[in-house]
């Protein structure tokens, strides 16, 4: 399944307040549960004013049907064609 990162621009993101990231957070599964099993979110990362996604979806199309659903921004959606780390350099 191809993964994705998601660049979401919210200014003031690392401000938010915990409640606020719940919400946020439970609008983002319900709409997930509605366009099935196919797309997944794994984690995100908050930064002072973005925030980055990480999902499991067959197309960048149904990323962009979830943030359209859920009222989220999509600034930038990119494939992840391969993962590197530390092991990488051995």
């Amino acid at each position: 399944m191809p993964k994705y990162v998601i660049e979401r621009e919210l200014p003031g993101a690392g401000s938010l307040a915990p409640d606020t990231l719940q919400a946020i957070s439970q609008k983002s599964c319900s709409v997930l549960s509605s366009l099935g099993p196919e797309v997944q979110w794994l984690h995100s990362y908050v930064t002072d004013d973005k925030i980055y996604c990480i999902y499991l979806a067959p197309s960048k199309e149904l990323i962009l049907e979830h943030a359209r659903q859920g009222g989220f921004p999509a600034n930038s959606v990119a494939e992840v064609r391969t993962v590197i780390d530390p092991t990488t350099a051995e």
